[in-house]
């Protein structure tokens, strides 16, 4: 953090920075969002600049304003437009963005995407994820991107938070500055009025782009900017400014949350399997059961549970039998419970008992969503084996066993829970000699040629990241 004398300094200085004859002198304090931008570029993570450029009013202020800043240009101001194909006026925008960064002696890098047509989240939803997904890829490590959204835009966030049932970390709104993707997301207009930045492209006499989709009702944000705000400023002419407040009162609380929510993750955690303690979740005050949850998903790289999915499955776990499983699934996530622990995976088609495979020690995605590997992905088998899908009945002898068993009684030793036990290899010689049972069980043949190769099986169940092999090439002990 800088200190005041320091951030006076800067404030200084930059209200007399001259940028050669083509721009001029920059504006005096009058001119607000020069001024507030580079205070907050002071305050800012070090870092390059990129900036989110639609070429609609609001991003086209912030570019503008930034481009008149040397210290913006001194950290290597580009812009970024992203073009999703879905208006028929896109190239046309596209080739104004250009313009307008010529003019204004800014680089820009042009992103085209494909927005899928069809999915659960509608397409103004797909189309937001694919526009994050192009920019922060292009995002240099420790960069920032640069968004231009302002305060009527935070004030509109919250209050559709709230109609959807938002805890903390939703009516926290958007955050000023947050990390992502090894850089930085910065919002350094929050705390500015949307008229003020209309001011500023008056001023300037900046033509910008009028995306029509703004303007579609059908849209829940559109429709409360065109039609339930201007109620509310009748009647409350200082929202924006009060949900503001709000946003940031929720902030603080949802950080509280979050960091308490991470001392009971790591006690109800088993970091060797990714498990959740039951019972442990479910006796959580009700406040910590959601980020407690969510922390523990998004760390197995899954989805979230929405507040109806989170209920639904509360209300499953307390009324299961002891010998059912309850199941929950949302998109691709899939959370189950089995003896007492939570499970949480991703969902992936039941395999098939037909299924074959040639394997040569390269790890192996298979059908049901696992993956098999030798215990160092650089090994290689001197041989070729089969990798085959297991058969209703079948039996193996474990080494060092005298009797054959089941491979039930085997999944249940090894405490392998029921829904991953049709995903489970079995290997085997060309000969059709079994070898081994993913990386629970070693037959005598298995023992002898991967003790005398020197390497070990790693089967990796789906959404199961921890290696659990052990020297020897087992993972797991059958005893007698």
């Amino acid at each position: 953090m800088l200190s005041r004398r320091s951030l006076r300094k800067a404030g200084r200085t930059t209200n007399n920075l001259h940028l050669g004859p083509r721009f001029g002198l920059i504006e005096h304090m009058g001119d607000t969002l020069i001024t507030v931008l580079a205070k907050e570029l002071a305050r800012a993570p070090a870092g390059p600049l990129r900036v989110a450029f639609s070429g609609g009013p609001d991003s086209s202020a912030l570019l503008h304003a930034l481009s008149r800043l040397p210290e913006a240009r001194a950290r290597g101001l580009r812009a970024l437009h992203v073009d999703h194909g879905l208006h028929d006026a896109s190239a046309e925008w596209s080739a104004r963005c250009l313009q307008s960064c010529a003019s204004w002696l800014v680089p820009l890098d042009l992103l085209r995407v494909k927005v899928p047509s069809s999915g659960r989240t509608g397409l103004e939803a797909a189309a937001r994820a694919a526009r994050y997904a192009a920019l922060t890829a292009r995002l240099p490590v420790g960069g920032l991107l640069v968004l231009a959204h302002h305060r009527e835009d935070q004030a509109e966030t919250v209050l559709l938070k709230l109609l959807r049932g938002a805890g903390p970390e939703g009516l926290g709104g958007m955050r000023f500055l947050r990390p992502i993707r090894g850089g930085w997301l910065w919002r350094p207009l929050l705390d500015h009025p949307r008229a003020a930045l209309r001011t500023y492209l008056d001023t300037h006499t900046i033509a910008a782009i009028e995306d029509p989709a703004n303007d579609d009702s059908r849209h829940a944000r559109s429709h409360l900017r065109q039609s339930v705000w201007p109620l509310l400023m009748r009647h409350w002419p200082e929202a924006a400014q009060t949900l503001g407040l709000v946003a940031r009162m929720q902030q603080v609380l949802a950080d509280d949350l979050q960091a308490r929510a991470e001392r009971e993750l790591h006690e109800l955690l088993d970091d060797q399997d990714g498990t959740l303690d039951c019972a442990g979740w479910l006796g959580l005050p009700l406040v910590l059961r959601a980020p407690v949850l969510a922390q523990w998903l998004h760390r197995r790289g899954l989805e979230a549970l929405g507040h109806s999915q989170r209920e639904a499955l509360q209300r499953a776990l307390q009324r299961a039998r002891r010998d059912q499983i309850p199941e929950l699934r949302r998109g691709e996530t899939v959370v189950r419970a089995w003896r007492g622990r939570l499970y949480a995976e991703r969902w992936h088609p039941p395999a098939g008992q037909s299924w074959k495979v040639v394997w040569t020690g390269a790890p192996i995605n298979l059908p049901g969503g696992g993956l098999l590997a030798l215990n160092s992905t650089e090994q290689r088998l001197m041989t070729h084996l089969n990798v085959r899908a297991t058969i209703a009945g079948e039996r193996l002898r474990p080494f060092g066993h005298a009797h054959s068993r089941t491979l039930g009684d085997l999944f249940q030793k090894a405490q392998v829970p029921p829904w991953r036990r049709a995903d489970c290899p079995i290997i085997e010689a060309m000969d059709g000699t079994v070898l081994a049972l993913g990386d629970i069980v070693l037959t005598q043949a298995g023992q002898s040629l991967f003790s005398s190769l020197g390497v070990r099986l790693a089967w990796h169940p789906c959404g199961l990241r921890t290696l659990r092999g052990s020297p020897g090439a087992r993972g797991r002990h059958v005893d007698d």
